[in-house]
């Protein structure tokens, strides 16, 4: 089976718009590679999932009339692979004059398709989780930014912009905490096109206390870091988890939204529910 890699996907490159419904415009991406370079091979030493939301989702019903949703999506972090964003996006338009009987179908549809891609050329192990928003509930829709104490507040002094893992530090003898710890800045670039991707990030741990500072300039040093946003999430779990030795940890990140899409990952020690699908001010 041949090896998707994100240089042949279309990121960066002019593309059709596809308007009819087409399945085979999702392009999966394997997670393996990315995950050696951190050191992980084999079983993931985490759970998790990567939460999306599709602002731009349209169909045509039965009598033609457009219909539009909002769409969460949930892709298992345990899947082999993950969806390039602008293929997911090219997917999505490609419903735009397609008929579906009803809102269900749609859901349906899209959940088949996602979880054949995420598990790509191998037995589907688990399916993606798709929840479609109808308009009559868009007001019902929160606003929140991500709970805990808020790293931002600290003058730091900046000055690495590549990942620099070692600023991490932790009070490895001393009794352990349990905190929320929170940042803004967390700013990286698409692996493939160098374009900014924006986030916000939450992290959970029970273990030695980690230096706030230590942290800050860490999650700062991203900055000019290229790669996805799965991807970043899990080298600052596996960064923490090396260098900080905590019992319990979990990161989730809120990256703002591209081409009508956001996408949330969450990686965690320990069995849990996901945190709910809530988008911040700035998505």
């Amino acid at each position: 089976m041949s090896q998707n890699t994100p240089e042949q996907s279309q990121l960066g490159k002019a593309s059709a718009y596809i308007d009819r419904y087409d399945p085979s415009l999702l392009y999966p991406l394997p997670r393996a590679a990315k995950r050696q370079e951190i050191g992980i091979t084999g079983r993931i030493p985490f759970l998790g999932a990567d939460l999306w939301t599709a602002f731009e989702l349209s169909w045509l019903n039965p009598r033609g009339k457009p219909q539009v949703a909002i769409a969460h999506i949930t892709i298992p972090a345990e899947s082999t692979h993950i969806v390039e964003s602008k293929s997911f996006k090219l997917y999505l338009n490609s419903f735009n004059q397609s008929v579906f009987e009803s809102a269900d179908a749609v859901r349906d549809r899209i959940r088949a398709d996602i979880s054949a891609a995420i598990w790509h050329g191998e037995a589907v192990q688990g399916s993606a989780g798709v929840k479609l928003l109808l308009p009559e509930v868009f007001d019902r829709e929160p606003v929140h930014e991500l709970d805990g104490v808020n790293l931002d507040r600290l003058d730091v002094e900046c000055t690495h912009y590549q990942t620099a893992p070692e600023l991490l530090r932790a009070a490895l003898h001393e009794q352990p905490v349990t905190e929320t710890l929170v940042s803004h800045l967390l700013k990286s670039n698409c692996l493939v096109t160098g374009q900014p991707d924006w986030g916000s990030v939450q992290i959970r741990y029970t273990g030695p206390q980690i230096d706030q500072e230590g942290l800050l300039r860490y999650l700062v040093s991203f900055r000019e870091h290229n790669e996805f946003h799965e991807q970043c999430v899990e080298r600052i779990y596996m960064d923490i988890l090396t260098r900080c030795q905590p019992t319990k940890l979990s990161v989730y990140a809120r990256y703002t939204r591209r081409g009508g899409l956001d996408i949330n990952p969450w990686r965690t020690s320990h069995p849990q529910q996901p945190p709910a699908n809530i988008r911040t001010a700035r998505q």
